[in-house]
């Protein structure tokens, strides 16, 4: 083969790896958004055992109080416990940016979230920024952290009461 050959065939290859590549990238892409709209729907249905579907075992979140909690149960339990002790609660997140790096099977999320619920002195509302840290197992995009950053609070007493 003479290097012409050669280096058309080079181009030619990582051309075609290139586009299979961008080609997974957007399928990941728009998988991992749709995974999100099903982890939305789920806290909108009050639903955690819908929302713990979404997260790895070891998932780990760090609330807009600075809250942590580790472990798929525990955060359902979290979850479980919000919906049956707060009136109105919401979640959305909505995603702005996701990138992935396919070949290690991870990516990143990034986004804006409003919250709410409601307080014996008025409905609790938050907003905010977040990053989600997304792992493909087993052929399915899951969650293994989030981390929520409050930017606004407002409706009730409970906001002038400030998170360690």
């Amino acid at each position: 083969m003479t290097s012409q050959k050669i280096l058309a065939f080079s181009f030619l290859c990582s051309f075609i790896s290139c586009t299979e590549n961008k080609n997974t990238v957007g399928e990941d892409e728009t998988n991992i958004r749709n995974v999100r709209l099903q982890s939305n729907e789920a806290i909108a249905r009050g639903d955690s055992t819908g929302v713990a579907r979404v997260w790895t075992n070891d998932y780990h979140l760090i609330s807009s109080r600075n809250f942590e909690v580790s472990g798929l149960e525990r955060n359902r339990h979290w979850f479980a416990k919000e919906f049956s002790s707060k009136e109105e609660v919401r979640y959305v997140r909505t995603t702005a940016n996701v990138e992935v790096f396919s070949e290690w099977n991870m990516a990143s999320e990034n986004g804006t979230w409003t919250g709410q619920w409601r307080e014996k002195d008025g409905l609790v509302k938050f907003t905010g920024t977040y990053f989600a840290k997304w792992h493909k197992q087993n052929d399915e995009w899951k969650i293994r952290a989030e981390i929520f950053v409050p930017l606004t609070c407002s409706g009730s007493s409970f906001c002038s009461k400030k998170p360690f």
